[in-house]
C-alpha cells in the first residue's frame, strides 16, 4: 500500500493518497520519456505536473488515466491498480478521473449541452430531462450556464476549456485531470479560469492534477508541483511553487520559475 501522509495537528486520522505513482517509466518504443517516477496526489490538492515543452507532460497525465500502458511501474487510485486492473475494474477506476484534454476535445456537431451530456448519455440509464438537468447544474458551476444552446464553434477558447470541464464532471468524478488548461487563453481569460477551479476544488473538494506551464497560473493555483527534466529524464523536484523558486536545489527548477533565458550571446 502506498506510504500515508501524516495527520495535520489536530487530527487523527491518516489519509492515503488519491493517487500514487510508483517507479513509473513511461515511453513510446525505444524513446524513454520518463523513468522512476513517485509521487502523491492527496484529497483536495491541486497539483501541477510540469516541464518545458517535450518533456511528456501530457504522456505522463495519460498514463495516470491509464490510457497508455506504461514502460514500468504503478498507478494507483485510491490504492487500486490502474495499471494491472483488468477491464472491468480499470472502467470503474477511470470513470472515477474526469478528464479535460487541451482543446476541450467538444464535438463539433453538438451543442454545449449535448456535449456535457455525453458521458451521461454513454453511461447511464437516466431518463433526458435528468441528465439535462444534471449538465445544466454543471454548466452553471462552470459559469456557462447561458450558452447551454451553442455549438463548438460559436465558443471563445476559454468558454470551450470551461465546457470541457463541466464534461469531465459528469459521471461524478471527484479527481480532475486537465491538460494545459490555459494555453491559448489571454491572461485575464486564464485567471478567470484559475478562479473556477479553485472554487471548484473549495466548494466541491475535488482533487485537480493540472498539466501545465504557464507560469502565472502555477502559482495561481498549485499546492504543489513536480516538475519533469527532459534531459536526466526524471523528477527533478517537489514542492510549493514558491519554495522551489526561491529555494530550489536544481539551477533548472530556479532556472524555470524565475523564467531565465539560458546564458548567450547578448
Amino acid at each position: 500500500m502506498p506510504p500515508a501522509r501524516a495527520p495535520e495537528p489536530g487530527q487523527t486520522a491518516v489519509e492515503a493518497p488519491a493517487v500514487s505513482v510508483r517507479h513509473l517509466s513511461i515511453g513510446y518504443g525505444p524513446k524513454v520519456l520518463l523513468e522512476d517516477a513517485n509521487f502523491d496526489v492527496w484529497r483536495g490538492e491541486i497539483l501541477v505536473i510540469l516541464g518545458e515543452s517535450g518533456c511528456g507532460k501530457s504522456s505522463l497525465m495519460k498514463n495516470m488515466i491509464g490510457l497508455y500502458a506504461p514502460i514500468h511501474g504503478d498507478v494507483l487510485i485510491d490504492g487500486e491498480s490502474i495499471v494491472n486492473a483488468g477491464p472491468a475494474d480499470k472502467a470503474r477506476l477511470q470513470r472515477g478521473l474526469g478528464i479535460m484534454y487541451q482543446s476541450g476535445a467538444l464535438f463539433g456537431s453538438q451543442s454545449v449541452l449535448q456535449n456535457v451530456r455525453f458521458p451521461l448519455d454513454a453511461f447511464t440509464d437516466l431518463g433526458l430531462a435528468q441528465k439535462n438537468l444534471i449538465a445544466r447544474m454543471l454548466l452553471h458551476l462552470v459559469e456557462m450556464g447561458e450558452a447551454e444552446s451553442l455549438m463548438p464553434g460559436e465558443l471563445s477558447g476559454g468558454m470551450m476549456k470551461r465546457a470541457g470541464i463541466a464534461r469531465a464532471m459528469a459521471l461524478g468524478a471527484d479527481i480532475l485531470m486537465l491538460d494545459e488548461p490555459s494555453a491559448g487563453l489571454d491572461p485575464i481569460t486564464a485567471a478567470n479560469l484559475d478562479r473556477t477551479i479553485l472554487r471548484l476544488r473549495k466548494h466541491l473538494g475535488f482533487t485537480f492534477v493540472v498539466v501545465t506551464h504557464e507560469l502565472q497560473s502555477i502559482f495561481n493555483i498549485a499546492d504543489r508541483a513536480v516538475m519533469m527534466d527532459t534531459e536526466t529524464r526524471r523528477i527533478i523536484a517537489t514542492g510549493k511553487p514558491a519554495e522551489l523558486r526561491d529555494r530550489g536545489t536544481e539551477a533548472k527548477v530556479r532556472q524555470f520559475f524565475n523564467r531565465r533565458p539560458d546564458a548567450g550571446v547578448d
